[in-house]
């Protein structure tokens, strides 16, 4: 449920629809935009309390109209936001009429290679860093990432080159732990229906990278979504990055790119687009790149080695920082054409 309030609306007649709101054992949210403000209704209301919450709130001093949400998920979608959100990190910004960058190694394997690869990343256009601290990998015998050393390598690289960073978070125990280091916390596609964990990052004090798992829908992607923000954590970026694939000899995943318009149709939230793991393959990472960017995404997240043969994880999919730099160029003249910049 969405109430308008009038343009000539008082801040008291403002305060007692929330207060009214508040009665019934509901959450109201107050969203101000453009010449009114609009409150929202973020609980899920019981069907015999609709109706007549409706009609009382009607008539309230203020009142110009009330709008019904229809989706699942109230906060995420357009219905309930229709402007669109720009999150901030440090002054780069998600969403809009720019093209963010997202750029760095799988994972983070010593400050040297963290370095370089933020240095190079940077020189070519990326906004923000990512590196991987802890590593959810299918084999128990596979590299599992550096914990917290990671975490201080990666946060050092940020200060020195001044690229916020994105690492992931897997389980909630840890959030305190990644949140001291890190500028935006990264929810997998394997925990996107980590309800603790989406819960843990609904109050946590960072910006929140969510990735669509792989046999997940859309809407249950924005349901995950809707956790976050129903904690009261309203930057939240959606990351697309493949669904299971019909043929797994040359793709990795399928890159869904369809779900890019139909995000941006239904949601206000950012969204951007993981080529890397779509593909598993950095030949097919800049030609993703350009078909996200073409579809209306609000970002890409790449991953870039220095080395990718000597890489600890997914090897195959690491850009050089030379194929980095020509892919950005090839993206900066897209969304240029587009209207937009990176």
């Amino acid at each position: 449920m969405i109430v308008a309030m009038s343009k000539d609306a008082t801040a008291e007649e403002i305060q007692k629809v929330v207060a009214k709101i508040g009665e019934q054992g509901l959450r109201p949210i107050e969203m101000p935009g453009g010449d009114r403000v609009a409150i929202g209704v973020a609980s899920a209301i019981p069907a015999e309390l609709r109706q007549p919450l409706s009609e009382i709130l009607e008539i309230m001093p203020g009142v110009d109209h009330v709008a019904q949400v229809s989706r699942a998920y109230k906060l995420a979608s357009r219905e309930f936001h229709p402007a669109d959100t720009v999150v901030d990190i440090h002054g780069a910004k998600i969403g809009g009429n720019r093209v963010a960058i997202i750029a760095g190694p799988c994972a983070i394997e010593s400050r040297e290679q963290m370095l370089e690869a933020a240095e190079k990343v940077k020189e070519a256009g990326a906004a923000l860093l990512r590196g991987g601290a802890f590593k959810p990998r299918t084999s128990p015998y596979a590299f599992q990432g550096l914990g917290e050393e990671g975490l201080r390598i990666l946060r050092e690289t940020s200060d020195l080159t001044g690229l916020p960073g994105v690492t992931e978070v897997m389980d909630h125990h840890d959030m305190p732990l990644v949140c001291r280091y890190a500028d935006v916390i990264q929810i997998g596609a394997r925990n996107m229906q980590n309800y603790p964990l989406l819960t843990a990052a609904g109050n946590a004090d960072r910006p929140v990278l969510l990735k669509r798992g792989p046999s997940a829908t859309i809407d249950e992607w924005l349901l995950a979504a809707e956790y976050i923000l129903c904690q009261g954590n309203e930057r939240v970026i959606l990351c697309e990055r493949g669904v299971h694939p019909l043929d797994r000899a040359y793709t990795r995943y399928t890159l869904d790119v369809s779900a890019v318009p139909v995000v941006k149709s239904i949601s206000h939230l950012p969204i951007i687009v993981d080529p890397s793991h779509a593909s598993g393959n950095w030949k097919y990472v800049a030609a993703l790149c350009r078909a996200a960017i073409a579809a209306g995404a609000d970002g890409l997240l790449v991953e870039v080695h220095p080395d990718p043969l000597s890489a600890q994880c997914d090897s195959q999919q690491q850009l050089k920082p030379v194929n980095f730099a020509a892919m950005v160029t090839e993206v900066r003249g897209l969304a240029n054409a587009l209207g937009r910049s990176l």
